[in-house]
């Protein structure tokens, strides 16, 4: 039997069909979402939908009926592989609103023999409030974030409601940028006065921005919606929220109401992010450092790829959660490094810890579809699952002979004893689950009297079946006689035509003829049929209400089972963390609230670990030492600037990199690929690596690069590391030179902060004499018979060659381009660099110069007499002043 209603067919005519009128009273409501409209065993789209969905799924586009004198067009989807189909559209930015049938179609049959099903949306489906695996990824989190201002001031609040997380952050319309990029929201909400504001439209851009009426962000109302879904009388108890925050955060209640039609799931309580809690990481930063995707936007190759070791989804969620939030804490810091260095240890124990978890299910998005009355009876095994997995992990630590950490105590007791609802949930629920409740036969037999006696009725009446056909075979003479059964006719006697002949009149009672076979039925049949189908639909209504009950009781423990979710996680990123740590050679970071950044033996997490896969020669180790507290280099004190100089292909982009990750590493709480590491607690990374531009934008690589260093001059501070690479190279020689110039003594004198600054740049060496604070360290290159090897090794002093046409050779520039290049260089090294350009270009046949000046130049005269070895930095920047003047005097004439 089935519950569906068959496909109505749209009756032709220029008045819309009773099932068309019920169409468009659904689509009204819900006119920015394609509408999936329930017909028998498929969703199917009509007009407009129809045509976008058939272009977006690549299906095909066909009609059903006229309306107003045109054919309308239809297409559809399975209700069995709907899941995909979503999928594919939520991702292409689509909105879609799904209506089922709420009643079986029998009940309507009782009304009238023209009445319609009632259907209405049970569901709008947004990118931000995904709950089914098949439409999320396992390991990374899906956001839906609310901005909104109150009071001056803005607010940001973000969901998972496929986990329950809940969070809010006072954020500035300079910082939004930065923390939507951490969240990378699957769907951003905002009121339509912030929306059109030039000011944040850049920072909400890149994200499903949608837009709500000014009203829905009312502080008043969002405090109300938070302070009745938590059933208190205020939100002190959770934090101290600004008004920006509370009208975010009851948004996002407001809109998960809507879309979820009045179904809430479960939410943690809301947590702040206060500011200054986590290490800031502006997406110039995140992007330069890959720490999610590489520069190609591929996983593989990036930092959260080489250091996840967790066996768990929740576990890889919560890692990637810290990565993107490094604390600034250092008891907490050390809370976390504590639980990894309890696993470094217990390596026998760190392995049957993964070993279990490796076996635990996602029990945080097995109990928000369970909240949301989206579950499936294997949700209930996966909370089974989970919470045994629990207990055992439980029992593992309280038998360990090592000293628990307070954090690792905490972890353990929160693990929880669930003893009774594994008993029920075992007891109750059969070896082989069905995908969704209502395809029945997931109550154990035994687990419930009733429904055993329902099913030996419906089993016993299929047996009578079989029976029946046996006898109306040997009644008949006829022995290719079948009971057959459909959802059109129910069940029937079939014969072949050519045995119709032999069918008596009485008690067979003919139905249907067709070309390959003749139906009948019996009074006997009907009224066994009558009763297979009271037993199956009985029993199938008693195991739903059981699985009610079940649903029930996990959601009356779903505190201790959140609980037990997030020890889970914990476990899993710690003993993940240990692992790495053993595997990879990392060591424990010592962490206070210095301003020292101290690394001995420091290495790069991806590009050793990428050498290590190709069997290549190991990665050379480094040592790094900062201090941001003042203090002259020359007395002993360690630099607060690094000015690194060197060839290219020598290691300095490395260099620098590897030491923001480490900074990364200690502060989520990991260990870190070192010998020794001494930090101090970084509160803003920011890092210029590498040459990108934005076209869409009308930016140019020059233009992207100052954007990203005039970010960083204007918000690091002395808790700062700044990474900067080859400032200045993107315009002219002087003025590149200038820029970085001034960008280094402004690091120096006015952030103070700790910054690693590489340069090709050799004359800015000069500024160690006049900037204390600043260090001069070269990358070791070793000439050996006429070649030039790169050591990778970082020593003090300064390059004095860049052996740029070395790796040019290496990059397989023709030998005559090699040659020339290596004239000309020596030409311009002669010291006459001014002249040498002018003669050289004569020579160049890709260059011509027909209009060539007779009369000398005043500033080629000027330069020509000038030893640039011999300038200081003062004399230097005057004479530049004097060859503009006499540029420009020579220019008039």
């Amino acid at each position: 039997m089935t519950l569906l209603e068959p496909v109505m067919p749209i009756v032709e005519g220029d008045s819309a069909t009773p099932m068309m009128a019920q169409y468009f009273d659904i689509k009204r409501a819900h006119p920015d979402c394609l509408l999936f409209y329930r017909m028998g065993d498929f969703y199917e789209m009509f007009f407009d939908d129809a045509v976008a969905a058939a272009k977006a799924l690549d299906i095909a586009l066909t009609k059903r009926g006229r309306h107003e004198g045109r054919d309308i067009p239809m297409c559809g989807v399975p209700v069995a592989t709907a899941e995909s189909y979503l999928a594919r559209l939520i991702k292409l930015g689509f909105r879609v609103a799904v209506a089922e049938q709420m009643e079986d179609p029998a009940e309507a049959k009782r009304r009238g023999p023209k009445s319609l099903v009632r259907r209405d949306v049970v569901r709008v489906v947004t990118p931000g409030t995904l709950t089914e695996d098949s439409l999320l990824e396992p390991r990374r989190n899906n956001y839906l974030a609310a901005l909104t201002e109150a009071e001056g001031q803005l607010g940001l609040a973000w969901l998972d409601i496929s986990t329950g997380e809940f969070r809010t952050q006072p954020v500035g319309a300079d910082g939004l940028n930065l923390a939507l990029a951490r969240l990378e929201p699957g769907e951003l909400l905002l009121p339509e006065r912030l929306f059109a504001r030039p000011d944040l439209r850049g920072a909400v851009k890149d994200f499903a921005g949608l837009p709500l009426p000014d009203s829905r962000f009312d502080s008043e109302n969002g405090r109300k919606r938070l302070a009745a879904y938590y059933k208190v009388q205020a939100l002190d108890g959770f934090g101290d929220f600004t008004r920006a925050e509370v009208a975010a955060a009851g948004a996002l209640l407001d809109y998960l109401a809507l879309t979820q039609k009045g179904r809430l799931p479960r939410l943690a309580p809301p947590m702040r992010l206060a500011a200054g809690a986590a290490m800031e990481i502006d997406p110039a930063t995140a992007r330069n450092l890959e720490l999610f995707r590489t520069l190609s936007g591929e996983r593989k190759g990036s930092l959260i790829a080489t250091i996840d070791k967790t066996v768990t989804a929740a576990g890889a969620r919560l890692l990637a959660s810290r990565l993107a939030l490094p604390l600034t804490d250092v008891s907490q810091i050390r809370a976390r490094l504590d639980m990894v260095g309890y696993f470094f240890a217990e390596s026998d124990l760190r392995g049957v810890i993964r070993e279990l978890l490796g076996e635990t299910p996602d029990i945080e998005r097995a109990l928000s579809r369970l909240s949301l009355f989206r579950g499936s009876p294997r949700d209930l095994a996966n909370v089974r699952d989970a919470l045994s997995a629990s207990q055992q992990l439980r029992a593992i630590l309280e038998s360990s002979r090592a000293a628990l950490s307070a954090e690792l105590t905490l972890c353990g007791e929160n693990l929880g004893q669930h003893d009774t609802l594994i008993e029920t949930l075992s007891r109750a629920l059969a070896p082989d689950l069905p995908v969704i409740a209502r395809e029945g036969g997931f109550i154990a037999a035994g687990y419930s009297p009733a429904l055993d006696e329902q099913r030996s009725l419906r089993d016993e009446s299929r047996r009578l079946v079989a029976g029946l056909q046996s006898r109306y075979q040997t009644a008949t003479g006829i022995a290719s006689l079948k009971i057959r059964h459909n959802n059109v006719l129910g069940f029937y006697i079939e014969v072949p035509p050519g045995q119709a002949a032999k069918m008596p009149q009485a008690p067979f009672i003919h139905r249907q003829t067709l070309a390959s076979a003749v139906r009948y039925t019996t009074t006997e049949l009907a009224d066994l049929e009558s009763r297979i189908a009271r037993a199956a639909e009985t029993a199938l209504g008693l195991e739903l209400e059981l699985f009610a009950e079940l649903t029930a009781q996990v959601l009356a423990n779903s505190d201790p089972i959140t609980r037990a979710a997030r020890a889970l996680a914990e476990l899993d990123v710690a003993s993940a963390l240990a692992d790495l740590a053993v595997s990879s050679r990392y060591v424990r970071p010592a962490i206070d609230e210095s301003t020292n950044f101290i690394v001995s033996g420091g290495r790069h997490p991806v590009v050793e670990s990428s050498l290590a896969a190709n069997n290549d020669s190991p990665f050379v180790a480094n040592d790094c030492a900062l201090s941001a507290e003042d203090g002259n280099v020359e007395e002993g004190v360690a630099p607060r600037i690094w000015l690194l100089t060197g060839p290219n292909m020598a290691g300095k982009s490395t260099f620098l990199r590897q030491n923001a990750l480490i900074a990364i590493l200690a502060q989520i709480g990991s260990f870190v690929p070192a010998q020794e590491a001494k930090i101090g607690v970084v509160d803003r990374l920011f890092s210029r690596v590498g040459a990108a531009d934005d076209l869409a934008r009308g930016r140019s690589t020059f233009m992207v690069e100052m954007l990203e260093t005039a970010a960083i001059l204007n918000q690091a501070g002395p808790r700062a590391l700044v990474i900067l690479d080859e400032i200045g190279r993107g315009t002219a020689t002087f003025d590149g030179l200038s820029i970085a110039w001034a960008v280094v003594e402004h690091l120096h004198g006015v952030n103070r902060c700790r910054a690693l600054f590489a340069t090709h740049y050799h004359e800015l060496t000069a500024l160690s004499a006049t900037l204390p604070a600043l260090g001069l360290y070269t990358m070791r290159v070793k000439e050996w018979r006429g070649q030039v090897v790169f050591l990778h090794e970082v020593a003090k002093g300064a390059a004095d060659r860049s052996y740029g046409i070395h790796v040019a050779e290496l990059a397989g520039l023709p030998p005559p381009v090699i040659a020339r290049a290596g004239q000309v260089l020596e030409s311009l090294e002669r010291g006459r660099k001014a002249q040498a350009l002018a003669s050289l270009a004569d020579d160049l046949p890709l260059f011509s110069n027909p209009a060539k000046e007779e009369a000398p130049n005043p500033a080629l005269e000027m330069l020509d007499s000038v030893n640039p070895d011999a300038l200081s930095p003062r004399e230097a920047l005057e004479l530049l002043y004097k060859l503009k003047a006499t540029l420009a005097a020579s220019s008039k004439h």
